[in-house]
Parts: C-alpha cells; structure tokens; sequence
C-alpha cells in the first residue's frame, strides 16, 4: 500500500519560512513526477510546484522565486522551501506523486501565515 505523508506545516508571521516534506511509503514503481499542490478554503486546489524524475520543475506563478522544490530519488521523498511567506499562502499542502499509471495524494498538512 503506497502511503505519502507530509510533514513541517504550521503558523508561521508573514516573511517567515517554512519547509515541507513528503515521504513516500510502499510499493511504487515508475515515478513520473512529485509535487505540491494547495487548497485554501472555499478555493480549488491548484499547482504550487512540481518535479520530474530528471529534475524538471516548474511553479505557479505566485510562488515563483520564493519557492523551490526538491526531491531525494533514493528516498522517494520530496521538499519544497517556502520563502518570505504571505497570508495568501494559507492553505492546506497535499504531497502529489504521479506514475505511468496512478496518481497518489498525501492527506494535506495546514500552512498558516499569519501575525
């Protein structure tokens, strides 16, 4: 059973930092791709970055140059360090992990920022 589980979201006061990371568990086999994705509350979830098994990323627009995604190949792990934070960022994180054949979701981690 493939399980992907998040961790590092919290409260943290506008300009702050935060770095998040997704384990991923079990038997998975040709990853594609990792990455992040948010909702915030009476929104749809979106993009917020994403990393191909070659090393390939790309960003919202709204987090470009603030963001930055990373993964560990050996560890099937996968990061993303959040920089100078904005309310607006205030959602719920899920860690994405997409094959040749399935796409996984973790269960979410809460971002909140706020003074």
């Amino acid at each position: 059973q493939v399980q992907l589980v998040e961790s590092g979201g919290g409260l943290v006061q506008p300009g702050g930092s935060l770095r998040l990371s997704c384990a991923v568990s079990g038997s998975i086999f040709s990853i594609n791709a990792m990455g992040w994705y948010r909702q915030a509350p009476g929104k749809q979830r979106e993009l917020v970055a994403r990393i191909t098994t070659g090393g390939s990323t790309n960003y919202s627009d709204s987090v470009k140059g603030r963001f930055t995604i990373s993964r560990d190949n050996a560890k099937n792990t996968v990061y993303v360090q959040m920089n100078s934070l904005k309310p607006e960022d205030t959602a719920v994180y899920y860690c994405n992990v997409q094959t040749a054949r399935f796409n996984y979701w973790g269960r979410g981690t809460q971002v909140t920022v706020s003074s």
